[in-house]
């Protein structure tokens, strides 16, 4: 596996995939706080302290985990900032999730569908790796969207307890996922 040094970032068609780091901190402030991104994810916006710690726990653990942990996504053509993309371990065992959170001015351009899809290669090259899944609320159709294009299958609906629940939280949450077999039948199709 790749350690920290080794470790290259993503490319895709439109977006290039890295790895954060502490300069990208005025980036996460404005990613993490803006109240639209935050509509399904936490009814507390964070302060630009709370985002600084976050990021510097983040490149912190790079060094101990071959997975890809959070990364900083940018346009290719221009190098504009869109948001950020995550593959990391699920705490089960030879499984992955993904993630994804890009500012509203790069909504509904399919470049959350991209860039999930390569992190979904990435995860099944590397070996062990057997599932990859994402989880949303289960009113967040948009969401919702981007991994069924990804080629993620719903598997279930579940309902956790929130002391601050968002709205729709009653609904519960959701959580999709593709098996390295399905990955590599869609891709021979």
């Amino acid at each position: 596996m790749l350690g920290t040094d080794e470790w290259r970032p993503i490319l895709t068609d439109r977006l290039l995939l890295r790895r954060l780091t502490m300069d990208d901190l005025s980036l996460m402030v404005r990613l993490n706080t803006d109240p639209l991104v935050l509509r399904y994810l936490d009814n507390t916006v964070p302060t630009s302290s709370e985002v600084e710690n976050q990021v510097r726990e983040v490149v912190a653990r790079y060094g101990d985990d071959p997975v890809p942990g959070r990364l900083a996504a940018f346009l290719r053509a221009d190098g504009a900032f869109v948001g950020r993309f995550s593959l990391y371990s699920s705490g089960r065992e030879s499984e992955l999730s993904v993630g994804y959170r890009l500012l509203p001015e790069f909504w509904n351009l399919g470049l959350a569908t991209e860039g999930t899809q390569a992190l979904i290669a990435y995860g099944f090259t590397m070996p062990g790796i057997e599932r990859i899944r994402a989880q949303t609320m289960f009113v967040n159709a948009a969401s919702r969207r981007v991994m069924e294009k990804s080629g993620m299958c719903y598997l279930w609906t579940f309902h956790p307890h929130f002391d601050d629940p968002l709205p729709g939280t009653e609904l519960g949450e959701v959580e999709y996922g593709i098996t390295r077999e399905e990955w590599q039948a869609a891709r021979a199709g």
